[in-house]
Order: C-alpha cells, then structure tokens, then sequence
C-alpha cells in the first residue's frame, strides 16, 4: 500500500478534539504497561536563526513508529510527522502537523483535566489567545461542563476576537479581562498557553481547588508559572519527567531554591492508571505540566491515517 500525504486541510477534515483526547488517553495507558517508548525533542541549530526540531516514539499496541520534524526560522515554523509501519519497515504516511500538534497538546491537557480537575470545575481562565490556547480551551469544554471562560493576552484586539470566536466554538460565554490576576482568580480551571517568558500570575492569586495547564513553555529559559504556584500545588503532574528536565522552564526557579524535587513530580501515565493520585480533596490545587510529547502526535496520527484511507483522502507517495 502506497505512503499517503496528508495536508493542513486533510487533517483539519479527519480530526476533532474528542478523537484526538481518546488518541491520547490511550497513549498513556498503554505507556503505563511499556507497550510504548517516546524519545525527548533534540534541537539543532542551522545557523542565521533556523533550528530542527527532532521528536520521535514508537507504539508496539499501534503497530507504528513516528517522528515529528520541524523548523524555526525567521521566516516561521513548519511541522511534519512521518509514520512509518513496523511490520514493514516502510514508510506509511508524512503529514503536515501544525494543526495536529496544536490538537494532541489540547487533548494532553484535556486527559490530565479529566482525572485532576474537580468533577464540578465549570469556571475557567485562560492565559493565550493563539491556536494553542484555542485547542486547550476546547479540550477542557470537552471533558467538563464549563459554563464561563475568562481570557487574557495583552493585546486587546486579539483577545477580545479570541473572546467571540471561542464563545461560538464551544458554545460557552468566552469574556475578554484586562487582569492577569483577574484570569486567575477564583477559578476552577486555569489554562497557561501563552509565549510568555516570564510568570504570568502571582501564585497567590489561585483559590483552593484550582487545576492548572501550563503548556506554553517548553525551554528551560521560560516559566509561565511562579514559584509561588509550585509551592501551593497539593500534586504535580507532568507528561514525561524525562522531557520536562530537559525542558520544563516552569520547574527550574523552585528546583534552584529547593521549593521542589522530582520526587514530588508523578507522571500522567500513573495517573492514568491510577498508581499516582490527580487529586485527593476538592481544595487541593493541582498542576498539569506539559512540554509536548511525539507519543502524542504518534497515536493521533495513526488514527488519523485510518480515517483517511477509510475515506479516500489524501496524495499517494511514489513509495
């Protein structure tokens, strides 16, 4: 069977936010039983600004392996995802994954959101108004009855056409605030999806029972959280320890001033199967840190494969 190219509008057809947290849900579990192995981003510079971006796993219960390549450059960021069929050895399909790894990253959060948040979280805050904060919002619509969105990023234009095109996406009041604190305060959930490279909130700010996602960061010289926040998170979850040491900026001022130790830090896996406890009471404040996992971007890829070949979609590869 011919390798298959698959566009951003290919993808944006074959995948939806329910179908990519499944995906990854079911990544975890099955990493939990060492049915997968997923392998940390490597970086490469190429000189004039421009790096390569190198992720890559493998799924025994999938019957695939994966790699997710991409470059940053001035004049932006390009992704693509190559599978490739175990059995064979070939490769089975090459993908453009902007769209895709927006999705997993949202469906990470969405998983961890299920088994952390309270069960009756219906308030959240939402720091970012890109397509990373697009895809976390609709992943935690997805798995809780949320019934108000507050939002900031600090230009106002964006954050208020973020505010209505997000309202009528997943059909909850989404409103602009002009306060970080604002954002942070008094919620159920709090969404960090931002570029910023420094903390956006003071710790302090967070009432008890809060869960936050906190994916904006995935350099060692970027924190969107403080260390304030570490110091109250009743549990600390993240998607591997691995990756975070190597890249979970949010962790780096409380490792150096001794607030926390990895032993403190479980991993969502052992949530997923209940071998870490997410949350213990309801005025627990829980903490989801994720820097982005090719794990992810595989399981939701061969899904998407899947449904393409099922529909007919997508550019037959000369090999």
């Amino acid at each position: 069977m011919a390798a298959l190219y698959l566009t951003e509008d290919d993808v944006a057809w074959l995948l939806d936010i329910d179908t990519a947290i499944e995906c990854v849900e079911e990544a975890f579990r099955q990493w939990g039983l060492d049915l997968a192995e997923n392998q940390p981003r490597r970086r490469v510079s190429a000189g004039n600004g421009a790096m390569l971006h190198l992720l890559s796993a493998g799924a025994e219960y999938l019957g695939y392996a994966g790699y997710k390549a991409y470059t940053t450059s001035r004049a932006g960021a390009r992704f693509q995802f190559g599978l490739i069929d175990i059995r064979s050895g070939q490769p089975a399909a090459l993908i453009e994954a902007n769209l895709l790894g927006q999705m997993r990253t949202g469906a990470a959060s969405g998983v961890a959101t299920k088994y952390m948040a309270r069960p009756d979280a219906k308030i959240v805050g939402c720091f970012g108004t890109g397509f990373q904060a697009r895809s976390q919002l609709k992943a935690v619509c997805s798995v809780r009855r949320i019934e108000r969105v507050e939002v900031y990023g600090r230009n106002d234009d964006r954050r208020r056409k973020f505010a209505e095109e997000m309202a009528e996406l997943c059909n909850v009041p989404v409103v602009a605030v002009h306060s970080p604190e604002e954002v942070a305060a008094e919620k159920d959930i709090v969404i960090c999806a931002s570029s910023s490279p420094v903390p956006l909130f003071d710790g302090h700010a967070l009432a008890e029972g809060t869960h936050i996602n906190a994916i904006g960061s995935n350099y060692l010289t970027r924190a969107e959280i403080d260390v304030t926040t570490i110091r109250r998170a009743d549990h600390i979850v993240c998607d591997s320890r691995d990756a975070c040491k190597l890249e979970a900026g949010d962790f780096v001022p409380a490792l150096e001033d001794g607030s926390l130790d990895w032993a403190r830090v479980h991993e969502l896996s052992d949530v997923v199967h209940d071998r870490e406890t997410g949350r213990a009471n309801a005025d627990d404040i829980t903490l989801f840190k994720s820097v982005g996992l090719a794990l992810e971007d595989l399981a939701v890829a061969v899904r998407i494969l899947e449904k393409a070949r099922i529909e007919g979609i997508g550019q037959a590869l000369p090999f």
